[in-house]
């Protein structure tokens, strides 16, 4: 069996809500963060922990929210996209690209805090992956309907687009410099990517083809 056949190998349908699963591991942490403090820099990714050893937080930073607001936006999105991704994808495919999307992410962001100094830098969050997934729905739904702040219809391949740019420009000119843009834009390379791979799938095609 060849590299690209075994990538694109796919995985017996299956369906098990694992969504709800990541949004109950989430709010899980958060609570007994809430108990015990340290749990979220322990778990948060930083370039010095990382250095002394603690690798697993390439991967436990996305289950750790600086408070409740942080926790409730990324669950909400990821409610709202992960939950119609995963019966596309399947439970399986769906918790493979969530977690493979939000650690090369992490690693991503790692790897700039590192060039750039920043080792006091503390990155937590679900967005990354969430990102992710919010490009994964367009890309399978690309002229659904969301509604921007619950107020304003777009069609999904406009609100990853818009997203997309708007995250570039923050990053860019540093805006909101307290929000992690390169992870955010990380997940979505990191997620076009897989689709690539996996799929063999353009995403572009799919978000600016109109003749669908």
């Amino acid at each position: 069996m060849s590299a690209k056949s075994l990538i694109r190998r796919p995985f017996r349908y299956s369906y098990f809500n694992v969504t709800l699963y990541l949004i109950g591991i989430n709010v899980l942490v958060w609570l007994v963060g809430i108990r015990i403090p340290m749990l979220t820099a322990y778990l948060a990714l930083n370039p010095i922990a990382v250095n002394h050893g603690y690798v697993w937080q390439f991967v436990t930073y996305m289950f750790a929210h600086e408070g409740f607001t942080h926790l409730f936006v990324n669950m909400f999105g990821l409610f709202m996209f992960g939950t119609i991704v995963e019966r596309s994808m399947g439970s399986k495919e769906f918790l493979l690209y969530y977690l493979f999307t939000g650690t090369l992410a992490g690693i991503t962001s790692y790897g700039i805090f590192v060039l750039t100094g920043a080792w006091y830098t503390y990155l937590l969050g679900a967005s990354g992956a969430l990102f992710a997934v919010m490009l994964a729905f367009a890309v399978i739904n690309p002229d659904a309907r969301v509604l921007l702040w619950g107020i304003i219809p777009l069609r999904a391949n406009v609100m990853v687009i818009g997203y997309t740019a708007i995250e570039l420009l923050s990053q860019i000119f540093s805006l909101q410099t307290s929000v992690a843009h390169f992870t955010h834009l990380a997940g979505f390379a990191w997620a076009w990517g897989y689709f690539v791979a996996r799929f063999g799938i353009n995403p572009a095609k799919r978000l600016v083809d109109k003749r669908r």
